[in-house]
């Protein structure tokens, strides 16, 4: 059954990693797209690895990197500095709804590639830029890549040990938050089209992304006027809400009221810890956090990992492990939700190539593309005859 976006044409004009991602959610969503690839060197992630994506010829299909963002869309090559290739990019606007792009502020102008240039020409174009600081302030002209983001959005400074230097997330989340956020506004967009029949411009920047998802970080100190710092894996305001160690590694546990912490205190021997003033409520114990962690942590170092987690779980106490990325795939939650893809390729290795689904499921059916990334300029025939160039 076609997805939800079926007939909806993409334009991307996109690299790396936030643009693409905003085409892969919507090709899985059942959108055309048609990413448009610098000729002969393609999408610069193409390159990034190892790891590669095995080839059956012996060779590889480029960077596993690539492969995890441009999932179900169609590849043409252009050579922007030609004029003949600049028209095709035009013509495939023409047919399109959506463009996505992701130059620095005025990269287009020169080719007439520009917003301002090309809402003239198609003035029903949704039109999608995504850059590291947004079209306007004073860094607009600036490169943004998804770690300096970090540092500058905020995230780093309360991530990681307190006497630890400042630490990025393990993901480019940046990059991901402003692909995700981009969607947000291309599909507000077409729907607000639907009502005024005309197109519009839609500005997803790095450090807006990053500065909004501070969430209750951001809200801690706008309410108090203190930032807040690093602290580990523990929570600012819920204990507790952390790692702790067992008899054999390390587990999770967080309890998100009185109940479980009182559950918890249960399951660990010495229900009245629950009891003692200092830890009744939450407040109280993020007031007395350290003095009551020290004591969770002498009872939790006893218990093996399975025999904690298998009680916590009877009495509904919020707990797990820390899995490997390879754990994760081996979960049989995750196996029973299908996360993992096998989308056919017959220039793969084993005639498939791997793949992570997306998270939405609309209607019982989850919204996955069901083709692989494709090769650098697959489709450039294919895409030509449909607007009459070959």
């Amino acid at each position: 059954m076609p997805g939800p976006l079926s007939g909806v044409r993409v334009l991307e004009l996109a690299r790396i990693l936030a643009g693409p991602w905003a085409g892969q959610v919507l090709a899985d969503l059942g959108a055309d797209v048609i990413k448009v690839e610098r000729k002969g060197a393609g999408d610069d992630t193409r390159g990034w690895g190892p790891p590669f994506m095995p080839a059956a010829d012996g060779g590889n299909l480029g960077a596993a990197y690539y492969h995890a963002t441009n999932r179900g869309k169609r590849s043409i090559e252009i050579d922007f500095d030609s004029e003949e290739d600049r028209a095709i990019v035009k013509k495939l606007a023409a047919k399109s709804d959506i463009l996505i792009e992701n130059f620095k502020v005025g990269g287009l102008k020169k080719f007439g590639l520009d917003y301002d240039s090309m809402a003239k020409e198609f003035p029903k174009l949704i039109y999608c830029s995504v850059t590291g600081f947004g079209q306007t302030g004073p860094y607009a002209p600036r490169a943004g890549y998804d770690l300096l983001v970090q540092g500058m959005g905020g995230i780093m400074d309360v991530t990681g040990n307190p006497d630890g230097e400042p630490m990025r997330v393990g993901v480019p989340m940046v990059d991901i938050f402003t692909g995700t956020f981009s969607v947000i506004g291309i599909l507000s967009a077409l729907h607000e089209r639907e009502k005024t029949g005309k197109g519009t411009h839609v500005d997803c920047s790095l450090i807006e992304s990053q500065t909004s998802v501070l969430a209750n970080q951001a809200m801690s100190y706008l309410a108090s006027g203190v930032s807040p710092k690093r602290q580990g894996n523990s929570h600012p305001v819920v204990v507790p809400y952390q790692v702790f160690p067992v008899a054999d590694g390390h587990i999770i546990i967080a309890c998100g009221n009185d109940g479980q912490f009182g559950k918890l205190c249960g399951v660990l021997g010495e229900p009245g810890i629950a009891q003692e003033a200092k830890f009744k409520t939450n407040s109280d114990r993020v007031i007395n956090r350290n003095e009551l962690i020290e004591r969770l942590i002498a009872l939790t170092s006893k218990i093996s990992r399975a025999d904690i987690l298998e009680k916590l779980e009877k009495v509904t106490v919020p707990a797990g492990p820390i899995n490997s990325v390879a754990d994760v795939f081996a979960d049989p939650h995750v196996i029973a939700r299908g996360m993992q893809l096998a989308l056919p390729e017959d220039k793969a290795k084993n005639g498939t190539v791997p793949g992570v689904r997306s998270p939405i499921t609309i209607g019982g059916r989850p919204m996955a593309a069901p083709t692989a990334s494709p090769r650098l300029g697959q489709h450039t025939e294919e895409i030509l005859r449909e607007i009459g160039e070959a």
